[in-house]
């Protein structure tokens, strides 16, 4: 009786030192004067913007989509009890390196194509405001025949890349907070899908046509492919897993 007690302490503790910690979040991130300054400038717009979609600062969970070809970054969002998404906000990626196909070796230019997660906020980047990628991930492990996959894949400012996903100062200060609410709702895993283009049906038909002599690639993107059409289809964060082979399934 008495270790069941106690268990039921422990574990109570646990839970409510998770939740004290995820609300403190933001606060933590307050801290630092480039958040302060992103709160100042940015707070109140992003405030309207949630509202204008039946979302607060204090429900909101997020979900981000990049598209290589077409440059473009955009934001999808639900109240934290919902399942199914709402396009919240678009950016532009200022910047690109590499060209179409997945990431595989350190030192390749690429922009890595897969799904994702942050995994790091950095309010004292180089690059402004970064967000960090979970990049190389079990698909890429497993992949990539290479010694070395590299790392630091990163969602920042300053207009510079190499292999990362670039904004502007001015933007980054909003998809950083917008990111910084999430996980101060609670939400430890905000998804990150990075594709190469929108993989509308023509759209991949014109790839593949470009590419029809990697069938390595066509069958890769056929596999983000399936993945893009489920989350398009039901607007919902994908349950997604790898196989033996690397491939994604949802």
């Amino acid at each position: 009786m008495k270790i069941t007690f106690l268990l039921f302490v422990i574990l109570t503790a646990i839970i409510c030192s998770t939740i004290f910690a995820q609300q403190n979040f933001l606060s933590e991130q307050r801290n630092f004067p480039r958040v302060r300054a992103a709160i100042t400038e940015k707070g109140q717009s992003i405030k309207e913007n949630l509202q204008n979609n039946g979302l607060t600062i204090n429900n909101v969970h997020i979900l981000i989509i990049a598209y290589k070809a077409e440059k473009e970054l955009e934001i999808w969002a639900k109240e934290k009890k919902q399942t199914v998404c709402k396009l919240l906000a678009d950016y532009q990626i200022v910047k690109s390196s590499g060209i179409p196909g997945p990431k595989r070796r350190e030192g390749d230019m690429q922009v890595p194509e897969g799904f994702y997660k942050i995994d790091r906020f950095n309010p004292t980047s180089n690059f402004h405001l970064s967000l960090g990628i979970n990049y190389p991930n079990q698909s890429d492990r497993i992949k990539s025949n290479a010694k070395s996959l590299g790392g630091d894949i990163f969602i920042h400012g300053s207009e510079v890349t190499i292999g990362c996903l670039p904004m502007t100062d001015d933007k980054i200060k909003e998809i950083y907070l917008y990111a910084v609410c999430a996980k101060n709702n609670g939400q430890n895993n905000i998804p990150v899908y990075i594709f190469p283009f929108r993989m509308t049906d023509d759209t991949f038909n014109i790839y593949k046509k470009r590419y029809e002599n990697n069938q390595e690639l066509i069958d890769f993107w056929t596999n983000l492919k399936t993945g893009y059409d489920k989350f398009f289809l039901e607007k919902k964060s994908l349950n997604t897993t790898v196989d033996e082979l690397g491939n994604y399934k949802f």
